[in-house]
Order: structure tokens, then C-alpha cells, then sequence
């Protein structure tokens, strides 16, 4: 295990070698600085000094997980207060009217020109939903009385600022995926948990200040368990099925080529964290939504916002339904067993036992199908144990109710940017040798 946590950071060291990768690893960490003063920055006409308590009040509910992808400027109403959630929501619409929309499904097929204008109707999209998003949040903050001056020019100065603070979270994300590393969205919102744990740590410091065996214990407890999560997540994650591929023999002219053998690796784990993001992103939109439409005290709006709350017992078992079906859906779009069989089929590789062309695509999605079931169970999992531990302790330890999707992302992402740094060593290690 600890060999496995070492090699993450064994790219990081490498790549510190390298001058153009060093450049890039230090405009990441340039962008995320400019992100968090940004998330200090306080918009006017505001006094948030008491929100944080009052999200306090409602612990475990949307809005705390609201509050984790920001980096806690929800609850600060500071100028990122919306943080990167209308940029993943306008995604999901967008690949769902990919999926649906044949005109947006022949732009995703053209190429590096198609994906250009997808990615400037996502911006838009992301622009009109952070629209709508910073009305709702103006009316929240107008509802619990943190508003300082009401009327309709701050109304319109509050909102344009959460709007261009969305705007600008996009640009920086976009800006690390041009000149960075890794994915810009996954590394903001990595930047946003990592910030948010020292809280965690506070909390652990407060345990032991008790000086109680349970004061002791408790802590103690807690962190064998994040620590064997750690490593059940990690081994999850690099796990894969390797279908066997053995190539013909070919000779043209004089040479004979093929007759070797390969696999296939098939990743346990292939869509990541996304199902996750996107299912906790669905399910915030009635929290979103109420911010907007202010529900009356027993009325059904009321009581459709409390059956979707994350403090229902409802709760874990549509997230649990949405990660399963965002599990397949995310494979659906990015794995297509047809193209790999064909792939196959013209370089001469065929699975031992399998027919080339349709048989072989047709065995490719059932091995698919059943890797992605477990999968999107182990998302599942690691997921709602920390939601359905909340609901039955009765909002005791509410603290660690979206504990599971936040280790989730932090290991992920940890992941995904270190092989990100490994592929690139690796080019840059094989251009040296040619050269």
C-alpha cells in the first residue's frame, strides 16, 4: 500500500525535472492560487458573517454538498460562491443532448472543429445556468435576511457578480486544461475538498483535546478507516479485465508480421468518479431550484424539496440508482466495442474463441457490462455509506455525509494527474531518445 502511495508522487518529482513540464505544473498551482483569493473576494451589498451557521443548522443537506464543491465560499457568499457547479451541470446536458440531438451528435463525430463549437455551445449553456443559479442564490441570501441594501440595482450587481464568478471558474479550468495539467475542472474542485479538510483536522484536534478514551479512539478510529477506504479505492480504480488478443500472421513481401499476442485492458473502474458528480449534481437541482421558488410550509413543492433532501431516506437509493445508470451512460458515449472490434478485425487480432467483426463486439459489451456493474456498485457504495451512517445517526456525524463522494474525487483525480504526469514523461522520454 504505502509503495502505491509513494508512486504517486514519484511523477511529481520527475516532472519537476523537466522545464516545459515544470512550467506547466506551476501555472496549475499559479491558477489554483488566483482561484482561492478569488473565493475570499467578497461581493457587495452582502454581510454572510452569520450564513455559515445557518448551513450549519441544515448539516447534510444539498447544501452542504454545494458548499464542499466550492471550497466552502457558499457559505461565505464570496465572489466563486457558485464555485464549478453550473460548468459540470451545463456538461451533463449537454452530453445527454449529444446523445439525443443528431446535429450535436455529428459535430461530436467531426473532429477537433466539432468539439470546438460543443464546447462553445457548453459555455453557453454554463453562462445561462449560472444565470438563473445566481437569482436563486440572491433570493436565498434575501430570504435569511443577509442582504444589507435591497432594491434592484444591488439585486442586479449581486447576481452579475455570481454570474461572472462562474464565468471566470470556467475560464480557469479551461485555462489549466490549454497550459496545465490534468483536467482543470478536476483539479479546482480537488483544490476545493483538499481546502475544506481542515476542518476535518480541526474536528480530530478537538477529539483528542478531550483527553477521554472515546476522545482518543474516536479519531483513531477514524483514520484507519479513511485510510483502508484510501487503499480499497485506489485498488478498485487500477484494477482491469485484460481480454486476450492474438494477431495472425501476415507476410508481405518478404517479412512476415503478426503472430503476437496482446490484451485488451478493460478498466474496472473506466468512467472514474463522473457518475458520482453527475448524480449528486441531478440531485442538487430541487435544492437549487427552492432557492429560486420558496416553498410554503406544507404545501407539495415543501414536501417534494424534503422527499429529495439528502436527509431522507429516499436519498441514498435514487443515488444509488442515478451512479448505477450515469455509470453506464458515461461508458455508453466514451466506449464504442463496435469501432475496437473493427480495429481489431482490420490489424488481424481476434479474441481466442471469438469470431472477428460482430461476435467479438458482441462479447466485448457483455464483458463491458458486467466490469461496469461493478463498477458503478463499488461508486455506490463508497458513496451513500457515509449518507445512510448520517441519516441513522440521526445528523450526529453530519460532517462526514458526503465524506464518501469528497474521497471519492480527492483519490481520483490524484490518480488521474499522475498518470496524466506519467504519459507525458513518457513522451517526452521517448521524443529525447529519437532525437
Amino acid at each position: 500500500m504505502f509503495t502505491t502511495f509513494f508512486s504517486w508522487f514519484q511523477p511529481i518529482i520527475n516532472a519537476f525535472k523537466t522545464p516545459d513540464l515544470r512550467k506547466k505544473i506551476l501555472y496549475t498551482f499559479f491558477i489554483l492560487l488566483i482561484y482561492r483569493i478569488g473565493v475570499a473576494i467578497p461581493v457587495p451589498y452582502i454581510d454572510a458573517y452569520n450564513f455559515s451557521g445557518i448551513l450549519e443548522s441544515n448539516a447534510g443537506s444539498m447544501f452542504e454538498y454545494l458548499n464542499l464543491l466550492s471550497g466552502s465560499a457558499f457559505s461565505m457568499a464570496t465572489l466563486f460562491a457558485l464555485g464549478i457547479s453550473p460548468y459540470i451541470t451545463s456538461s451533463i446536458v449537454m452530453q445527454l443532448l449529444t446523445v439525443a440531438i443528431p446535429a450535436l451528435e455529428r459535430l461530436q463525430k467531426e473532429g477537433p472543429e466539432g468539439q470546438k463549437k460543443i464546447a462553445q455551445i457548453t459555455r453557453y449553456v454554463t453562462v445561462a445556468l449560472a444565470l438563473i443559479t445566481s437569482y436563486g442564490y440572491y433570493m436565498m441570501l434575501s430570504k435569511y435576511g443577509l442582504l444589507t441594501v435591497e432594491g434592484f440595482f444591488p439585486a442586479i450587481i449581486i447576481v452579475t457578480c455570481y454570474c461572472a464568478g462562474s464565468a471566470i471558474v470556467m475560464w480557469f479550468g479551461e485555462r489549466i486544461n490549454e497550459k496545465g495539467i490534468g483536467n482543470g475542472i478536476s483539479i479546482i474542485l480537488f483544490a476545493n475538498i483538499v481546502s475544506g479538510s481542515f476542518d476535518a483536522v480541526t474536528t480530530i484536534r478537538n477529539y483528542f483535546g478531550k483527553h477521554t478514551l472515546m476522545g482518543y479512539l474516536t479519531p483513531i478510529i477514524a483514520i484507519i478507516i479513511g485510510i483502508a477506504m484510501i487503499y480499497f479505492i485506489v485498488f478498485i480504480t487500477e484494477s482491469e479485465r485484460r481480454l486476450p488478443i492474438v494477431y495472425a500472421k501476415r507476410v508481405i513481401g518478404r517479412k512476415m508480421y503478426g503472430g503476437q499476442n496482446s490484451n485488451l485492458p478493460i478498466k474496472l473502474n473506466m468512467s472514474g468518479v463522473m457518475p458520482v458528480i453527475f448524480a449528486n449534481s441531478i440531485l442538487a437541482i430541487p435544492a437549487t431550484l427552492a432557492m429560486i421558488i420558496t416553498p410554503k410550509d406544507g404545501s407539495f413543492w415543501d414536501k417534494t424539496v424534503n422527499f429529495l433532501s439528502s436527509n431522507s431516506w429516499f436519498y441514498p437509493f435514487i443515488l444509488f440508482v442515478l451512479i448505477i445508470a450515469f455509470g453506464y451512460f458515461y461508458i455508453t458515449i466514451s466506449f464504442n466495442p463496435i469501432e475496437v472490434a473493427n480495429n481489431l478485425k482490420n490489424n488481424g487480432g481476434s479474441i481466442p474463441g471469438i469470431r472477428p467483426g460482430r461476435p467479438t463486439a458482441e462479447y466485448i459489451t457483455r464483458v463491458l457490462n458486467k466490469i461496469t456493474l461493478i463498477g458503478s456498485l463499488f461508486l455506490s457504495v463508497v458513496a451513500i455509506a457515509p449518507i445512510i451512517a448520517n441519516i441513522i445517526t440521526d445528523h450526529a456525524i453530519s460532517g462526514i455525509a458526503f465524506g464518501g463522494t469528497s474521497l471519492l474525487i480527492v483519490v481520483g483525480v490524484a490518480l488521474e494527474t499522475a498518470r496524466d504526469l506519467a504519459a507525458q514523461m513518457s513522451i517526452r522520454g521517448y521524443r529525447g531518445f529519437l532525437q
